[in-house]
């Protein structure tokens, strides 16, 4: 591990820039995907709206899944967290080809 990985990490801003190789929650859940799959203009909002405060991917794991699972299924097109993720994942393959 580099020194600069090492202060990154210590300073707890590893996770948010490298969250074990996936991609970026707001380049997964980017703006465009956000008004076409719901009311709201971006991720943020969308969290804000549910009280939740999330940066990575680490962060959505520490949300307790049935109350993100309902907030999901109230304020987009989705069923729950999954649906949402994997469809987010393959809208960003096939926009990244």
């Amino acid at each position: 591990m580099s020194f600069d990985d090492l202060l990154l990490e210590l300073k707890g801003q590893k996770s948010a820039q490298d969250d074990t190789g996936r991609i970026a929650l707001d380049k997964l859940l980017n703006d465009s995907f956000m008004r076409k799959y719901s009311a709201f203009a971006s991720f943020q909002a969308f969290l804000e709206k549910g009280n939740f405060q999330a940066e990575t991917h680490e962060d959505m794991n520490k949300i307790q899944g049935e109350l993100l699972d309902r907030h999901v299924s109230r304020e987009t097109d989705f069923n729950d967290w999954k649906s949402m993720l994997d469809q987010a994942n393959a809208d960003y393959a096939a926009n990244n080809r």
